[in-house]
């Protein structure tokens, strides 16, 4: 390909050895500088896909301040999570990286910006916010990437998006990145890339090679019992577990934190360093089990995880998909685990229709997922008998 000393040593110390589907197909497009769209799942390598080329192609002895790249992404947790990998990979250059999100002052990333950026990793909002104040400009961008385009739009962040993209000069090159190649990611692409090439590296259905699935019926009052003996039987390495509400994951967290150790939780309304703290325990193993939200959830990008359990079952199929994209990531095993309960049989076939493929029913000996029989419901006639006098006190 053609790349710089500097880059294929970093490529050389980060273990880069044979690229994935999307690297190889992707990286090659991207440095003709023209647009590309890419269709791949998380956890398939696609930021060193994008990372690879802007870090070949950007000016290095450019004098301006301004930023020559933008990546937006959806979440906080994502945009830390590409700066580190631009920054791994940019380890003999003088690359000045900054990532811009919410919970954190403004002051501090105003003062960075002054300073000089290269490289700009943001979730839209906090990008929008810095372009308003004047402390953002984008007349020296080169390249601008969507990435996980289609969680950005589902978040309600396309207005942002789009302002930002009409800021941008129309002669900078564009690459989008995907899970999805929704309707809404089409609409975007036809307005603001130049006929892009368009790579469908995306696996029709989740690998079955690497992540087993299997699926629990249980009521809704038994799931906490099932989760304490799932964990038992199966010792995971490290675990996601997945609730579809903020109150859910610090009911779930608080519960499963007084029953096993190394617990953490990590949604929408935890403080930024508080997140911050929570991400890099479970990144470096600390922590075990990490119980969350999809919002959150989806930006995790931790290559240990091998357990995902769906305490809740998702809303939406494509939430389904990205939450057991956590892990069996980058050809590792992993398995993941859905909570059924009895009235939820529709999701559950929505969600396999979804993948392509039929999950395994799963089963704890000796625990039934179902409420006994209470007394007060005999199965038939015969087991009607005439309850016990009581013993009256003298």
């Amino acid at each position: 390909m053609g790349l710089s000393r500097e880059l294929l040593f970093a490529l050389d110390d980060a273990q880069y050895a044979t690229p994935s589907r999307i690297q190889s197909v992707f990286i090659p497009a991207a440095l003709t500088g023209e647009d590309v769209m890419g269709q791949a799942q998380t956890g398939t390598g696609k930021t060193a896909a994008f990372a690879i080329p802007i870090l070949q192609m950007i000016d290095f002895d450019e004098d301006s301040f301004d930023p020559q790249a933008l990546v937006l992404v959806p979440t906080r947790e994502l945009a830390v999570q590409v700066k580190d990998e631009f920054e791994k990979l940019a380890k003999y250059t003088d690359l000045e990286c900054l990532a811009l999100y919410g919970g954190k002052p403004l002051p501090p990333q105003v003062q960075q910006l002054k300073a000089g950026v290269d490289i700009i990793i943001g979730t839209p909002g906090r990008v929008m916010d810095h372009i308003k104040r004047g402390s953002l400009k984008l007349r020296n961008l080169k390249i601008a990437v969507l990435d996980e385009a289609d969680r950005m739009l589902d978040i309600g962040f396309r207005p942002d998006i789009e302002k930002i993209l009409r800021m941008a000069p129309q002669s900078r090159q564009s690459l989008l990145l995907s899970a999805t190649i929704a309707p809404q990611v089409e609409s975007i692409a036809r307005k603001y890339m130049r006929d892009p090439e368009v790579l469908d590296c995306s696996q029709k259905d989740i690998s079955s090679e690497t992540i087993e699935q299997f699926y629990f019926t249980v009521d809704p009052e038994l799931k906490f019992d099932l989760l304490l003996k799932l964990l038992e039987r199966e010792d995971p390495k490290q675990a996601i577990i997945f609730c579809r509400t903020k109150r859910g994951v610090e009911r779930v967290a608080n519960r499963l934190g007084k029953a096993v150790q190394s617990v953490e939780a990590i949604h929408g309304d935890l403080q930024q360093r508080r997140r911050d703290r929570v991400m890099a325990s479970f990144r470096a193993g600390k922590t075990r089990y990490l119980v969350a939200t999809d919002v959150v959830g989806r930006g995790i990008d931790v290559s240990g995880i091998s357990h995902i359990i769906n305490y809740d079952i998702p809303k939406f199929c494509d939430d389904y998909v990205h939450r057991v994209g956590r892990t069996g990531r980058m050809g590792h095993e992993g398995v993941a685990f859905t909570f059924v309960a009895p009235e939820e049989g529709n999701e559950l076939t929505r969600i396999e229709m979804r993948i392509n493929q039929l999950l395994k029913r799963d089963e704890i000996q000796g625990f039934s997922g179902l409420p006994a029989m209470t007394a007060n419901e005999p199965k038939n006639e015969e087991e009607v008998k005439e309850p016990p006098r009581r013993r009256r006190r003298l």
